[in-house]
């Protein structure tokens, strides 16, 4: 089947992202993006070669099906929710550092300080009180969603979305409306994890069209992980940290030889955060722990919050949720001995279903995965011994699969008659 034609200049003009449909080449589709973006600039305004980053930053606005005309983004957070994100977000603990460094500069210079969260939306815009009310006309305010998919190329936008510091000057922006302003940003990441947390930013007229703006707000970026280090030291590597939750509904925590009771709801949390030691975002969690998808994020903020009073900060951390320290569970010991053929080691260790009263959906499919694992394994092994302890533990009292494999290997008269209740029962 032949590859479809381009579309004439004019339909592409009047319609850029007709030129990314499947089919094209790219090269035309470059072009495309290209003349379209000059004509929402007032076309002959761009004397030099469009930069690269500013070019794919282009090409994945278009992609995004961004309006270079869009009057202003979507405020996203507002009020006692943006608050709580905030406060609990780590740029806040270095807010003080870049006030410090950038705040003065930004008023003096009728410019502005703003910090975003690694999806853009912005936490903090301060500075010029002038340059504040222009912003907030085209919604450069706290709450606000600028990351790269929502408006194009901008500089705290993009810095999130390449993972490196970005300037972008006046008619580079993708939308209209942005191109009287100048901007840099520098993403700032998790200096234990580095993982991306945000960007930090400046954010102004033309003042700010000079390389010395990039690599000052690179410096505050730098400065601004340090002060992260410096205030959230690494957890002693001595310090063993513990979790037992099999055959119990609450599970116990042992760290620094303090052992502490979790509720059930906490000792779920901690469970799926030990399984997963890159951590997890609320919504990730919400889908793991609820069934009922009307339970809200500020629901699941509350409870963090209350587990955070019980194990401490320094132990959990946000955004995403996880913990400091890698913890020995007692499911993966069960798990780690199963795979390498320990079977009457595994079932020592197994001391019962995983937190048996828990209704938490990723919570019932552990639980369930680990009892068959378990179960499959002692059958296999033939050993009536294990199998009899399993048989009459209370979690086997009707394991039927089980019941028969002791039989088959150990048929006494007690066995045969259980077994052959279970049979009725089933009948």
């Amino acid at each position: 089947m032949a590859a479809p034609r381009p579309p004439s200049w004019e339909a592409e003009l009047s319609d850029p992202w007709v030129a990314l449909e499947p089919g094209v080449d790219p090269a035309e589709r470059v072009r495309v993006v290209r003349r379209a973006h000059e004509r929402f600039t007032d076309a002959g305004t761009i004397a030099r070669p469009v930069r690269s980053v500013v070019a794919d930053s282009w090409r994945r606005s278009a992609r995004a099906r961004v309006s270079p005309e869009c009057a202003g983004a979507v405020v996203e957070l507002a009020d006692g929710d943006l608050g709580a994100y905030r406060s609990e977000h780590p740029l806040a603990r270095v807010m003080p550092l870049f006030r410090e460094l950038m705040g003065t500069f930004a008023a003096d210079g009728e410019h502005l300080l703003a910090v975003c969260d690694a999806q853009g939306r912005l936490l903090w815009v301060e500075g010029h009180a002038v340059a504040r009310r222009r912003a907030g006309r085209m919604n450069f305010v706290p709450g606000a969603r600028w990351a790269e998919s929502a408006m194009g190329t901008n500089a705290p936008g993009t810095a999130v979305a390449v993972g490196r510091p970005v300037q972008v000057f006046a008619t580079e922006h993708y939308m209209r409306r942005v191109q009287p302003w100048t901007c840099a940003a520098a993403p700032v990441h998790d200096p234990r994890t580095g993982r991306l947390i945000g960007a930090v930013d400046i954010t102004g007229g033309d003042g700010l069209a000079h390389p010395h703006s990039l690599a000052f707000v690179q410096a505050v970026a730098r400065a601004g992980e340090s002060q992260l280090a410096l205030l959230a030291p690494p957890v002693r590597s001595d310090e063993k940290v513990e979790l037992a939750v099999l055959g119990r509904d609450e599970a116990s925590l042992t760290v620094g030889g303090r052992t502490v009771r979790l509720s059930r709801r906490h000792s779920e949390i901690v469970v799926l955060l030990a399984r997963h030691p890159e951590g997890l975002s609320g919504d990730e969690l919400l889908c793991a722990l609820y069934e009922d998808e009307s339970v809200s994020q500020v629901t699941l903020r509350a409870e963090m919050a209350r587990l955070r009073r019980v194990l401490g900060a320094e132990l959990l951390r946000s955004r995403p949720y996880r913990l400091a320290v890698s913890v020995e569970c007692d499911v993966d010991v069960v798990e780690r001995r199963l795979g390498a053929g320990a079977v009457a080691a595994a079932a020592a260790a197994y001391a019962g279903p995983l937190l048996p009263q828990s209704q938490a959906p990723a919570l019932v499919r552990l639980r369930r995965r680990l009892a068959e694992q378990m179960r499959a394994a002692l059958i296999e092994r033939e050993d009536p011994d294990l199998l009899a302890d399993w048989a009459h533990a209370p979690w086997g009292e009707e394991d039927l699969a089980v019941w028969r494999a002791l039989a088959g290997l150990r048929p006494s008269a007690p066995v045969l008659a259980r077994l052959g209740e279970l049979d009725a029962e089933l009948t």
